[in-house]
């Protein structure tokens, strides 16, 4: 017969210690010298992303709040879409004689006016100007249609032309040709 040994002094067993607790793959990944690479891998993607034309424009769509609505020397060489004058503006486009569908659009909340094209060929030009104020041009990149920034027009009268500018040897069958308008014009 066996006795336990009550008059023993040596501490009982333990438990066989925790294994360490597994780590995910992403926090190896992400300590030390990879984490500092790694971050500044992305700060330097954002960066170069920002400093590009495109960052610059969807850093300022972002955080530009649209200032022209009333002040039309504020819209000067801005873009109608980005400011909100797009969405009260009235539109001149000739049924007849007009093969690049060119348009002027004039937005009386934003004091200012521009030109579109929307059957052209990249290479084609439009140009939209104010009588007494200031020019602006805009080129087709690729697709059919580009509008001009926006040129401030006078409170009361005022007289715009837009022209359609064919690339020399493009595509395009029509020949440079320009519509006028007035504020006086039945803007639809």
């Amino acid at each position: 017969m066996t006795t336990a040994n009550t008059g023993d002094n040596s501490p009982a067993p333990s438990d066989p210690p925790n294994p360490p607790p597994h780590r995910p793959w992403w926090r190896k990944m992400l300590s030390g010298p990879a984490a500092l690479a790694y971050a500044v891998a992305i700060v330097g993607a954002g960066a170069g992303a920002v400093m590009t034309p495109l960052g610059d424009h969807v850093l300022k769509s972002l955080f530009d709040e649209p200032t022209c609505p009333g002040d039309g020397a504020v819209c000067e060489g801005k873009n109608p879409q980005n400011e909100g004058c797009g969405e009260d503006a009235g539109t001149f486009k000739p049924t007849a004689g007009n093969p690049a569908l060119l348009q002027i659009r004039y937005s009386e909340d934003c004091e200012a006016v521009w030109a579109k094209i929307e059957q052209g060929n990249p290479g084609d030009q439009v140009t939209v100007s104010v009588t007494g104020g200031s020019t602006r041009t805009a080129e087709i990149a690729y697709g059919n249609d580009q509008f001009t920034h926006m040129v401030t027009v006078p409170d009361g009268e005022f007289q715009v032309t837009a022209c359609a500018v064919p690339k020399p040897g493009g595509k395009s069958t029509f020949e440079r040709y320009c519509i006028h308008a007035t504020e006086a014009t039945a803007w639809r």
